[in-house]
């Protein structure tokens, strides 16, 4: 390829910077993306200030809520494309590309700037974004779980569980989404329903907390377990993680339906996926799937909530623009339609779960495509 600075022609693979998000949900999808790219990566890692939730509103191209004496380095050589997550990667994107004019700039997730503003956004049906040239609607979002990663995990940490009662059922748990509260009556629940479930089988459970969890949850969800388990409790910087390696050797996956990602990674093992619902009765994620008039339909809301904070999340999905919030439901019912999942406690499908869907293959062929490769 011809080098033409001018054009925004690259003598090798395009530069790439990473923005990084301050959620970890958000950096995954980012580091798959750009090792999956095969170009040269560099990833900054901003410190925001507090003035930063003000400007996102005005969707400036500016550095002034960034922290940079905290920061990494925003300076030349400017990158090709810009990869971002998160509403406070977007003015520094924008000032980024005013520098560079020939940066491209792909989002993942919902911005809060207009649409035509970004190269590429990369979405989910949550976030009920609509179509347009620009926009990448994905079932499920990016991440890093691959038939050779699960491999090597399972093979790695398989000697630690070697006495473990089999099957193995791994139990990932999440946390408080939106206006859905997991909280320690749920993860009794949970623990009730997995004990169940391995119980009959004469198994044993591999469960993972995350950042979103809580303490009263997690000792709530310990105490309900009567099977042999090993519970791995999610600390930042708390050492190795074996979540790769539990999706790896579980027979099946039972996840919290609160996280998006999770059911993704899940779902990406090929293996029977059990969806747990964190709320129960009227606020429960599935309360209303009999009211709609199609199951791949957006369900109404209710006006129920258990707090005055689900209440208004409930009133934003229903007549706030999308980008206020997200709407999981629309994904769970996709994922059970599709044969991808199903609720724990429902009857098993007929036969195994189909593959999983390519979105990071499809990703990568749209960003190729922003520089006619």
């Amino acid at each position: 390829m011809e080098t033409n600075a001018k054009s925004g022609r690259f003598p090798d693979a395009p530069r790439v910077w990473i923005v990084a998000s301050p959620h970890a949900g958000d950096n995954t999808q980012l580091r798959a993306l750009g090792q999956a790219l095969g170009w040269s990566v560099e990833t900054k890692h901003l410190v925001y200030r507090p003035s930063e939730a003000a400007l996102r509103f005005l969707s400036l191209p500016t550095l002034a809520g960034v922290d940079l004496v905290s920061s990494s380095a925003i300076t030349p050589p400017w990158p090709d494309l810009v990869l971002c997550s998160g509403r406070g990667a977007e003015a520094v994107a924008f000032w980024i590309r005013k520098q560079h004019p020939q940066t491209r700039i792909a989002f993942v997730g919902t911005p809060w700037a207009p649409l035509a503003r970004f190269d590429l956004v990369v979405t989910t049906p949550q976030y009920r974004l609509p179509a347009a040239p620009n926009v990448l609607h994905n079932l499920l979002p990016l991440h890093d779980v691959t038939p050779e990663r699960l491999t090597a995990e399972a093979e790695r940490w398989e000697a630690r569980f070697a006495l473990m009662p089999k099957p193995l059922t791994a139990v990932l748990v999440g946390g408080r989404s939106g206006p859905y509260h997991f909280t320690r009556q749920a993860a009794s629940r949970l623990g009730h329903a997995v004990t169940e479930l391995a119980r009959a089988e004469g198994g044993s459970l591999l469960i993972t907390t995350s950042a979103r969890t809580g303490t009263a949850a997690t000792e709530a969800l310990k105490a309900a377990i009567g099977v042999p388990s090993h519970v791995h409790r999610w600390m930042r910087g708390g050492g190795e993680n074996p979540f790769h390696a539990f999706l790896g050797l579980a027979q099946r996956i039972v996840v919290t339906a609160d996280s998006i990602s999770m059911m993704a990674e899940a779902i990406a093992s090929r293996k029977p996926v059990l969806l747990f619902d964190i709320e129960d009765g009227p606020y429960a994620m599935r309360a209303e799937e009999q009211s709609a008039n199609a199951v791949d339909g957006v369900p109404p809301i209710s006006w129920r909530g258990r707090s005055a904070g689900a209440t208004l999340f409930r009133l934003l999905i229903n007549h706030a623009p999308p980008r206020f919030s997200r709407d999981l439901r629309i994904v769970q019912r996709a994922l059970v339609k599709g044969g991808y999942a199903q609720w724990l406690g429902d009857p098993p499908p007929p036969g195994p779960p189909p593959a999983a869907p390519d979105e990071l293959g499809r990703t990568v062929a749209r960003i190729r495509q922003l520089f006619g490769l």
